[in-house]
């Protein structure tokens, strides 16, 4: 397969699908959603998933219960600003396996974070030889100990590498 066959130029597409779908913000309805009320993840350990998000990451730990779907599992989570959360499910007794990007999952998890909170955990993430790509001054993919691929952004909520994206 050729790189021209693997990448082909889809800007024609994707016009086409701007100009079918995409209306200008002032034309656009409110949303019916409130927002991402949590975001469930998988982990392997309780102490570790805590130890990297709040100790490392400095997401406060906002609660922990047992699953009421699984007995013995436990369901915690974790405050990521404006009212939103990352949950956690650990699952004893089941081999859950290495964390596996598939199509229909989870690619990757974008957490913005002010610019001068994003360099300070950057600094973090040096210091505990968490290994990152840097995409740009604003942005870093690595991943949790289970293998979730995450995202720190600068960028404010609703922009994205200076574009307006909401």
């Amino acid at each position: 397969m050729t790189n021209a066959a693997a990448h082909p130029d889809r800007r024609a597409e994707w016009d086409a699908l701007r100009d079918a779908h995409l209306r200008p913000r002032d034309e656009r309805p409110a949303s019916t959603a409130r927002g991402v009320h949590h975001v469930a993840l998988l982990c392997r350990d309780v102490e570790t998933t805590i130890a990297f998000y709040q100790g490392l990451l400095e997401f406060p730990l906002t609660d922990l219960f047992e699953n009421r779907d699984y007995r013995g599992s436990t369901h915690f989570f974790f405050d990521i600003g404006n009212g939103n959360t990352v949950a956690f499910f650990d699952f004893p007794g089941l081999d859950l396996g290495p964390y596996a990007e598939v199509l229909g999952g989870l690619h990757h998890l974008a957490i913005s974070v002010a610019p001068e909170t994003w360099a300070r955990l950057k600094a973090k993430l040096d210091d505990a030889g968490v290994a990152y790509q840097h995409i740009s001054g604003s942005s870093i993919y690595f991943s949790d100990p289970d293998g979730t691929r995450l995202e720190l952004i600068s960028d404010p909520l609703g922009h994205m590498y200076g574009s307006d994206v909401l």
